[in-house]
């Protein structure tokens, strides 16, 4: 009876260990986690594998290379073509990280914010019903670490000329930054 009640003690605390591990980290990429997000219809995935908390410092400390893309629309006139350029779009997003910048600290490390920013077509005949057309476009972004994904947002801007694109990068980074 001696051994059989330390053994039921450590049962239990395993379970109870790994139903608080389960429930914290249970992520609906459907949830909004803040009002910027709710804005526009926006989709993020974490991975909880990796250290997020580690690259989120990196952003603070001005540790970061961004590589950039931008997908205009082909099967009709592009509205952005002749309003927004990369260097421009990666000007914008310089703008909004230089908020979240608290110090210039030199790191090995560097964390990799690649996105791109879509126009919607809607002349494709792929777009299925009216929902599809309503956005003017969408933005991805992935932040990645030594090569590996750590976080994935993608978010719609709704301006035709883009002039909401600004708005929608600096919600994309709030929400990096808010998941310590």
């Amino acid at each position: 009876m001696n051994k059989i009640l330390p053994t039921i003690l450590i049962l239990l605390i395993l379970f109870i260990t790994f139903a608080v591990f389960e429930e914290v980290n249970k992520f609906d990429p459907k949830q909004k986690r803040l009002s910027c997000q709710e804005k526009t219809i926006t989709f993020e995935k974490i991975d909880f594998e990796h250290p997020i908390w580690e690259t989120n410092n990196l952003i603070e400390t001005n540790n970061f290379l961004i590589k950039s893309n931008i997908e205009y629309s082909k099967l009709m006139p592009s509205n952005l073509i002749n309003i927004l350029t990369i260097k421009q779009a990666n000007e914008t997003l310089e703008n909004v990280l230089k908020k979240y910048i608290t110090s210039n600290v030199p790191n090995n490390k560097k964390l990799i914010i690649d996105y791109y920013i879509y126009e919607n077509d809607k002349e494709d005949k792929g777009k299925k019903g009216l929902k599809s057309k309503l956005y003017a476009g969408y933005l991805l972004f992935e932040f990645k670490l030594n090569n590996k994904l750590v976080y994935k947002i993608q978010t719609d801007y709704m301006n035709i000329d883009g002039k909401d694109i600004d708005e929608r990068m600096d919600c994309v980074i709030k929400s990096f930054l808010s998941i310590k």
